[in-house]
This record gives structure tokens, sequence and C-alpha cells, in this order.
């Protein structure tokens, strides 16, 4: 069982954008019942993730108009939520760094 910190950061996100509410309730419960040992593993259940450096993923999230960025540690299996915004706010930060 995947360990994820913090949900709050996608409810946040959902209220100030409602058409991604369903998507992201999905996304965090697909992924704390997951057993992703590593980014392969995460590749079987989100083929169009990103994988970056740092074991950070990339997920797209409602056909992709949104991204959300997390940093994975397999061994722990703890998710961090660094990112979650539009594609636009995407574009202007560096997913390796943030």
């Amino acid at each position: 069982m995947e360990r994820i910190f913090a949900k709050s950061t996608l409810r946040k996100f959902w209220e100030e954008h409602p058409d991604a509410e369903q998507y992201l309730k999905t996304w965090y419960d697909t992924t704390v019942n997951a057993d992703w040992r590593n980014p392969s593993d995460v590749k079987q259940t989100y083929s169009t993730a990103s994988i970056l450096k740092n074991n950070r993923i990339v997920f797209n999230i409602k056909g992709n108009s949104y991204r959300l960025i997390a940093k994975f540690n397999f061994e722990k299996q703890w998710i961090f939520i660094r990112f979650v915004g539009t594609h636009g706010e995407y574009d202007k930060i560096d997913a390796n760094a943030i």
C-alpha cells in the first residue's frame, strides 16, 4: 500500500478546477492501492506517464488537460505530490527540480 503526501494538495486543486476532481480521485485511489516497486510498474498502470530523473513521474490528468508530478520513494512506498497544475503552468516549471 502506497502512502501519498498530501491528498490536501489534490483537494485544493480540484476545488479550483472542479472538472479535475473525479480524475484526481481516480488517480489517488489507483495509486494508494498500487504495489509499484519501480518506474516500470507505474508505466504498466499509466502508460502515458513520463519518467523523469530522481524518481519523479509526470501523470497526465483528464486527457492531458492537467499535469501531476509525483516524487516516489519506491523502497518505503511513499509518494510526494510535487505539483498539480494546468498544462500552461507545467510549461513554466522545471519538472526535474520541483
